[in-house]
């Protein structure tokens, strides 16, 4: 999955009107919750078939961290 395409799927998850980039901080995102991670953590798992680290996603803290977990998986 390329960049823009993750970041394109990341804000539709997350359900916001935030302009996100890979340097955004996940902390500067309203929207990014623990329902936002766990909304993440199942669209890994079942639309990509990637199975990711809980800790490594708990540790995540911006959009590169997230998308570098898809990626490495």
């Amino acid at each position: 999955m390329k960049a823009d395409e993750f970041i394109i799927k990341l804000t539709d998850i997350m359900d916001t009107d935030a302009q996100l980039t890979l340097e955004t901080k996940l902390s500067d995102v309203e929207e990014w919750d623990s329902l936002s991670a766990v909304a993440f953590y199942s669209f890994c798992d079942s639309k990509l078939g990637k199975k990711i680290d809980v800790e490594a996603l708990k540790a995540a803290q911006n959009v590169n961290d997230l998308y570098k977990l898809v990626e490495e998986v």
